[in-house]
Formats: C-alpha cells, sequence, structure tokens
C-alpha cells in the first residue's frame, strides 16, 4: 500500500499527601526493576480517607520523585513547557534515537520507583500494566544480545552499547507540575513513547506510540502479549464484516510495516480509506469502539471515559482500514482514522515486532485542551 503523507498547519504544594503518593506506589513501581511478576496500581486516599483527585495524585507523584533528585539530575529532568524538544520522542532504540530527560538506569532503587510512580499516575491500571509488560519484553531482547548499536536515521554507525532493556527508559517532565495550569509527562524507550499532557483534571495522551517485541513472551508461567488485545479486537471486527463491507475495509493484500503516522509526523496528514463508520451496524460500531478502546483506554480513567463519549459521538465519520490477511492471528496492518482518533497497527515482518501509534487530530500535546 501506497499513500502520501501531506504536511497541514499545526496549529507548592508539597504536603504529606506527597509522601503518601511515593509510598503508595513504592511497590508498584519497583516491579519496573524486578521485571518478575504483573502488578496493579494502587489508588492513594488522603488521610481523611477521601479518593485523591488524579491531577492532584499526578501532581504530588511528579514532586515527589523531582525533590530526590540532585541539582544535576533535576536540570535533565526538567523542560520549558514549550520546548521543541517535546516532539523528539521516539520508538527506536535509545542508542539510535536519543530521549529526552533522565535514564532510569542512572537512577537510584528509590528515584527510579519515584519515576515510576509518575507514570502510573498519569495511565489507568491498563495502561501502566501496558508500559510493564513492553518493557519486560524489551528486558527479554537482552537475552538475544543487542548490544550494537545500530544505525541513526541518517545510516550511520550508532554509538555502541546495550539497545535493549528496562534500564533503558527516560523519564522527562515539561513545565511545572501544576492542577491548573498545563504540564506534561514524557516517559519512553525502545518501542514506547508515551506523552501524557495534564490540563487541570484532562489528560491527553496523544501522540503516543506502543509497539511490542517480542510479541508474545513467558512471565513465569503466564503468557504475556503486551499488543494482544488490540490485535484481537481488530479481527473480531474485521471478522464481523459481510461480504459487501469486507471489500470496503480491505485496502491492500500485504501489511504495511510503515507507520504512516508515527514519531517524527506531527502535523501531517493523510487520506482516509477504509469502510465509513456511518456503513457499519449499531453492533459493528461497538465493536470499532472497542478497538479503539484498546489504545484510549491506557490513559486516566476518568479521562479515557470522557474521550470514548467524545469518539462514539463521530464513529459515524470514522473509518476502519485494513491491509494484508484476514485470516485470524496473521500478521496484518489496520487503522482507525477519525475526526478525533488516529490509530495505526503496524507489524514488521510478522506479529513478534509491532509498532503502533494513536494520536487526536484535534488536541495533539494538550493543544485543543489548553484555554488562550
Amino acid at each position: 500500500m501506497s499513500e502520501t503523507v501531506q504536511e497541514t498547519p499545526s496549529h507548592s504544594r508539597r504536603k504529606t499527601l506527597a509522601l503518601i503518593i511515593g509510598a503508595t506506589f513504592l511497590g508498584v513501581a519497583l516491579y519496573a526493576l524486578q521485571s518478575s511478576r504483573p502488578e496493579s496500581v494502587a489508588v492513594a486516599d488522603d488521610p481523611a480517607g477521601k479518593a485523591v483527585n488524579p491531577a492532584r495524585r499526578a501532581v504530588d507523584a511528579a514532586n515527589s520523585f523531582l525533590d530526590g533528585l540532585d541539582p544535576k539530575l533535576r536540570e535533565k529532568a526538567v523542560f520549558e513547557f514549550d520546548s521543541t524538544k517535546k516532539s523528539t520522542w521516539s520508538n527506536l532504540p535509545v542508542t539510535i534515537v536519543q530521549r529526552n530527560g533522565i535514564k532510569l538506569g542512572d537512577l537510584s532503587k528509590e528515584q527510579r520507583a519515584k519515576a515510576m510512580a509518575v507514570v502510573a499516575a498519569v495511565l489507568s491500571k491498563e495502561g501502566y500494566q501496558k508500559v510493564i509488560d513492553i518493557m519486560d519484553g524489551d528486558q527479554k531482547l537482552t537475552e538475544r544480545g543487542g548490544k550494537d548499536g545500530g544505525k541513526d536515521k541518517g545510516g550511520k554507525a550508532a554509538p555502541k552499547g546495550p539497545m535493549f532493556g528496562t534500564d533503558l527508559y527516560f523519564l522527562a517532565i515539561f513545565g511545572v507540575p501544576s492542577e491548573t495550569k498545563p504540564w506534561m509527562v514524557q516517559f519512553g524507550g525502545h518501542h514506547l513513547g508515551v506523552n501524557v499532557t495534564i490540563v487541570g483534571k484532562k489528560f491527553v495522551l496523544t501522540p503516543t506510540h506502543t509497539g511490542a517485541q517480542p510479541g508474545l513472551f513467558k512471565r513465569g508461567e503466564m503468557d504475556v502479549r503486551p499488543l494482544g488485545k488490540e490485535q484481537d479486537t481488530a479481527f473480531k471486527l474485521v471478522a464481523a464484516l459481510d461480504e459487501k463491507q469486507r471489500p470496503q475495509a480491505v485496502i491492500g493484500e500485504r501489511p504495511t510495516g510503515e507507520l504512516l503516522l508515527g514519531p517524527g509526523r506531527d502535523g501531517k496528514t493523510i487520506e482516509a480509506k477504509g469502510i465509513k463508520g456511518s456503513a457499519l451496524t449499531a453492533e459493528q460500531q461497538a465493536l470499532l469502539l472497542e478497538v479503539i478502546g484498546t489504545w484510549v483506554n491506557i490513559v486516566e480513567a476518568d479521562t479515557a471515559a470522557a474521550r470514548m463519549t467524545a469518539i462514539k459521538e463521530k464513529i459515524g465519520e470514522t473509518y476502519f482500514a485494513w491491509s494484508g490477511p484476514v485470516d485470524q492471528g496473521k500478521a496484518a496492518y489496520f487503522r482507525v482514522q477519525g475526526p478525533n482518533a488516529i490509530i495505526e497497527y503496524a507489524p514488521q515482518g510478522g506479529n513478534d515486532h509491532i509498532h503502533t501509534v494513536y494520536r487526536n487530530p484535534e488536541d495533539e500535546y494538550g493543544a485543543g485542551s489548553i484555554k488562550p
């Protein structure tokens, strides 16, 4: 499938609550160090027993992390909210594309736990678990070697050194953590680029990349598929299309490996293709929303629910496109493209290596949520 990408205009409080936040997430965050078992994220309560609102929880987690850094590390971690570095995230190994912020491998055990607590605070339980699964998969790659630096975007050899593993993930804070003013958490490494802009009570997840390699691995006796739900729900939808609908949805016989709107392609657009939501039955539209939800629902739960409501309102204007075999479990590219949600899922030769991206043209980096 060959498509053209076009350019478009881009349009303290540090009370004891911070300590509670750090303590609450400590056990969860330590999992990223151990990579041995799945964990859930506990919701912190204030001393009076009332649930802490998500925005405050995120602010306190960020402040607890920053307060635990020395001046040099803090300088590396913090950027101006409007910094142009915000858009330099990637899914490639960090030896090829350097990340913003502080590397987990450069932090103490306590600092690292607090860093992961920040990530947990801006995501849902499901979303944080997905991050851990992706990182665990990357750790598995260290067992295959992975000491070559690879090649940078220009084709030149990148610096030698480890390419994979949980040590090679970075956390950056853009702006000042606040319940009223916008700020952003950026976390990523190989196959992961999470950008969450916090605007008041709203958590904007786009643009974000989630990937997986390997696509399936063992954690003890348990099978782990970091992007299994994404693939399974899409196959459920394509299988539900009738003989007239499926030819509209399938736009190519072979899976496309390229993310047309992946990292480095902010502000670009592509032609909408596939079957339009208005041509789907109510049951099929529900399946399309289920596909979308596997990306949307990784962010903080209240925001995710609001986003799904907004996407549902425009589901009739949202397209579903498929490229590749439709047999269950085969490697296939698909995308969802609507006014307020764009998703791409691209296998890199097979199901053992997957790239995906999630965008909202109306609210990239929170631009649509920030009042002028």
